[in-house]
């Protein structure tokens, strides 16, 4: 299994069963930095754009509209093209 898993502009009523409206939100400069998941993010873009790169694997290009998992056990390095604004949820 991947450890990001994207599902790209996902329905109006997807969201509204996962609860995103409700979520807090997340906002970072463009920047570069590592991240290491210890458990399941889920997030939904609102504005930016992000390259993340699982260690050991290929780049994953996130843009708006686009409903990320970042899995447990992901260790990653992002870079922050355009100023991000997401959604995020811990499951």
């Amino acid at each position: 299994m991947s450890l990001i898993t994207v599902e790209h502009n996902p329905s109006a009523e997807r969201l509204q069963e996962l609860g995103v409206a409700s979520w807090p939100i997340w906002e970072k400069e463009i920047s570069t930095f590592t991240i290491d998941f210890d458990e399941t993010e889920t997030a939904y873009v609102l504005e930016g754009e992000i390259v993340v790169t699982p260690v050991g694997g290929e780049p994953v290009r996130i843009l708006p509209g686009d409903l990320v998992m970042f899995h447990a056990g992901l260790d990653s390095h992002w870079e922050v093209v355009k100023p991000l604004r997401k959604h995020y949820h811990y499951d």
